[in-house]
């Protein structure tokens, strides 16, 4: 193969004139026609047993020319496309054969999109803030309060009536002008008051009875109700209340920091979980700084991009997505029907975070040339086994999967983020606090005549963490009659990508 000539068409598309000579065309028609003897007939011999010279003679060479050139144009176009120094972007070419033959070999032009050629501004020494970071007592006190109330129990209550946040068990049976109607019953049925879950005055009516008690509820059906015949229409409820159960909060000692940790003691729990929370925010202050600076390079960049470029990243966003979806049991066809999207709905929200993700990379690419980065041997051996070691496999199946030259690419832009890293000139500022944001904003409030008292002082309370309420897994629907009518919601969770392309996300 070689490359006849490179020529610049337009912006970022260039024509390869490539010629493959007539001794690796013979060569590799040979092969196809050694391929294709097995599955054709030439009379006087059996299926596949025909020798080469006959299969060419009856059938003549000019017919497996198009599977010879097949078999050599990918390789020849790769190997033209490094010869010449262009990236292709895509596989959408055009393609004009000039000739083919035994002797001579094949003689074709490939008009393609490559990769554009860049300008960029500043990337070293620029300037950044980095955010200040500590951990406050109450947001401690915060996370101890969640644990205990992930380890709260259910006790029976027998001292008083219902209330609200409490959890009752009871028998329902609902009437609609005096006649039972479909799914209106249930048995042992687990209620907590407060919840919503009923249709509007239905738990409200369970407070303050006992537990033993058997009385009525009177309701009516919304006009919005999901049933058409229950629509507005008055309902009846016959409950009798089994049992009040209400959640007890463990008590947050040495004890039970023992129960719910490694730790001895409640202090050792609460700096371990200072430690971690400062440990989380130092590494989103620097990741949020990180994310600035490429922010500030790649407003930097000037130059043509090609569509094909930022449709071939949605696409790359789309089987991530699928890829994860399937991870949790879901295919990407079955996240259309349920969330009511299309496929160019999601495409279109991934386009801003392609075109970041597209000039990200190629703002880095532009600096390690710019740089002369490289990446050497241990360089590789050493991503290889952070790999393997990731995805607890041996380093040779890593080896196996992704091959050493596409992952000196990646270890060449991850040392060009250093560079911009290493080079910026950061300043440390503090943090406004939620509080003391709001003082600022806030016009000067009016004097009034009243005076807090001396010495007192206006503790800010931490808020209260919301927490969810859900029903057993499995529970029948005809033990709903009250329901609200709820909308079912599905969301994936986000997957790993490479780290470069990660601060696009954001």
């Amino acid at each position: 193969m070689s490359l006849k000539n490179a020529k610049k068409v337009e912006t970022n598309r260039y024509e390869l004139e490539i010629v493959i000579d007539g001794e690796k065309f013979r060569k590799a028609l040979a092969d196809v026609m050694r391929r294709e003897s097995k599955k054709i007939t030439v009379p006087g011999f059996r299926k596949g047993k025909a020798p080469i010279s006959f299969i060419e003679k009856y059938y003549g060479a000019e017919a497996f020319f198009e599977e010879t050139l097949n078999s050599l144009y990918g390789p020849a176009l790769e190997e033209a496309a490094n010869e010449a120094g262009v990236e292709i972007v895509d596989d959408k070419m055009d393609f004009d054969l000039v000739s083919i033959n035994k002797e001579d070999g094949a003689h074709f032009k490939v008009t393609l999109t490559v990769v554009p050629e860049i300008e960029i501004g500043e990337y070293k020494g620029l300037k950044e803030e980095r955010l200040k970071v500590k951990v406050l007592k109450a947001e401690v006190d915060a996370e101890i309060n969640a644990m205990a109330e992930r380890n709260a129990r259910m006790v029976e209550v027998t001292d008083r009536a219902a209330e609200n946040g409490d959890t009752t068990v009871i028998d329902f049976d609902g009437y609609v002008d005096e006649k039972a109607f479909d799914g209106g019953k249930g048995e042992s049925y687990s209620l907590t008051l407060g919840s919503g879950q009923f249709i509007p005055g239905f738990e409200e009516q369970i407070v303050g009875h006992n537990a033993g008690d058997e009385f009525d509820v009177n309701v009516t059906f919304p006009a919005e109700y999901h049933a058409e015949d229950l629509k507005g229409k008055e309902a009846v409820f016959k409950v009798k209340l089994h049992e009040i159960k209400k959640r007890e909060l463990p008590e947050i000692d040495d004890e039970f920091a023992k129960d719910v940790s490694e730790f001895d003691t409640l202090a050792e729990l609460k700096a371990d979980i200072k430690a971690k929370a400062l440990e989380r925010k130092k590494k989103a202050a620097e990741d949020e700084t990180e994310t600035r600076l490429l922010d500030q390079v790649v407003a930097s960049i000037k130059g043509e991009i090609p569509e094909a470029m930022f449709e071939n990243r949605v696409k790359q966003n789309l089987q991530d997505l699928d890829y994860r979806l399937q991870s949790q049991g879901m295919s990407l066809e079955n996240y259309i029907k349920y969330t009511g999207a299309t496929i160019e709905d999601i495409s279109k929200t991934y386009r801003p975070q392609a075109e970041k993700q597209v000039k990200m990379r190629l703002a880095l690419e532009k600096i390690v040339k710019l740089e002369n980065i490289v990446a050497d041997d241990k360089d590789v051996d050493k991503k290889y086994e952070e790999m393997a070691a990731m995805y607890s496999i041996s380093a040779e199946q890593v080896k196996a999967a992704v091959p050493a030259e596409e992952l000196k690419k990646d270890i060449a832009v991850e040392k060009a983020l250093d560079l911009i890293k290493s080079s910026a000139v950061i300043t440390d500022v503090d943090a406004l606090s939620a509080a003391e944001e709001k003082t600022e904003k806030k016009p000067a409030a009016k004097k009034t005549t009243t005076k807090k008292a001396e010495g007192e002082t206006a503790e800010k309370k931490p808020a209260a963490k919301k927490t969810t309420t859900k029903k057993a897994e499995g529970e029948a629907t005809e033990k709903k009659p009250a329901a609200k009518k709820t909308a079912t919601s599905t969301t994936a969770k986000k997957t790993t990508a490479k780290k470069t392309e990660e601060k696009a996300d954001k």
